[in-house]
């Protein structure tokens, strides 16, 4: 297992100020190469915050598609390098087989013109469809996780600098939530905290501090969950993807202001009038 690393640290600066200026302490993230290995070979490199290691093993092998369950995992070891982490992660028989074919199929032979072609099919794979979803939330319930995931951030309190990705259930608020200076990252440390204690996808929404882009609706459909919400805006992409899948996008939330861009049904709000 990996020592536990500082995920911040304080450095100095010289802060200009209307008032005028002066020299002061603050507190920054850390990000550090995280590795994450399958069978012995490295598979992808993130740069990420040094924490929720396990979580983000397990989340990134199931938004990725590379495992179904938490159960195909047989075993994670966490490896500190100094340099960075390596991650390594085991999967059981029929898990491996699959990962070990579609890893043959991506990598082709040298020089093949197919290979980039197979390459944009894996980045652009079908997402779960989350429409048969019955969940439901009030206008305040949109308001109410934004506000509720802003006060389960300590790195961003310390340091203004990193993403957040929360759960939020209706009548439970916030059940879960991670960070990390990676937007995807810090989902795939939500989805693995979830798998981990078993808190169903489909029994509330993915709320995020980023934007959304196609990636976090894919991993958000990994989740098993049928809304995702948003401080910031949406790519097109990213709404044709989540109007396809059946879900339900909700972003730019402002206060009791927000906009919902896909599949509104789900969103008990009053009557829908155009604006600009």
């Amino acid at each position: 297992m990996a020592a536990r690393r500082k995920a911040t640290t304080q450095v100095s600066r010289l802060a200009l100020r209307a008032s005028g200026t002066m020299a002061s302490n603050r507190m920054v993230p850390e990000e550090t190469p995280v590795a994450f290995s399958f069978a012995g070979t490295t598979h992808a490199v993130m740069m990420a915050s040094p924490a929720d290691f396990e979580d983000f093993a397990l989340g990134f092998s199931l938004t990725e598609g590379i495992i179904a369950t938490p159960e195909e995992v047989e075993a994670i070891e966490v490896e500190d390098h100094g340099a960075g982490i390596d991650i390594q992660i085991r999967l059981r028989d029929q898990a491996n087989t699959r990962f070990e074919a579609r890893r043959r199929r991506l990598a082709g032979p040298v020089g093949c013109g197919l290979c980039g072609i197979e390459s944009i099919e894996e980045a652009m794979r079908s997402v779960d469809a989350v429409g048969s979803s019955k969940l439901t939330l009030q206008a305040d319930d949109i308001v109410r996780s934004v506000e509720l995931l802003s006060k389960v951030q300590p790195l961003h309190t310390e340091t203004g600098a990193v993403h957040a990705a929360g759960f939020y259930v209706p009548g439970k608020g916030i059940v879960m939530a991670r960070e990390d200076v990676g937007r995807h990252n810090a989902l795939d440390k939500l989805a693995g905290a979830l798998a981990k204690t078993g808190i169903a996808g489909a029994s509330g929404a993915v709320v995020v501090t980023s934007r959304v882009s196609v990636e976090m609706v894919q991993k958000t459909a990994a989740i098993g969950a049928a809304v995702i919400i948003a401080v910031s805006a949406p790519t097109a992409l990213a709404i044709r993807t989540a109007d396809a899948a059946g879900m339900t996008l909700v972003a730019l939330v402002r206060g009791d202001d927000f906009d919902i861009f896909t599949h509104p049904e789900r969103v008990v709000c009053g009557v829908a009038k155009h604006v600009a």
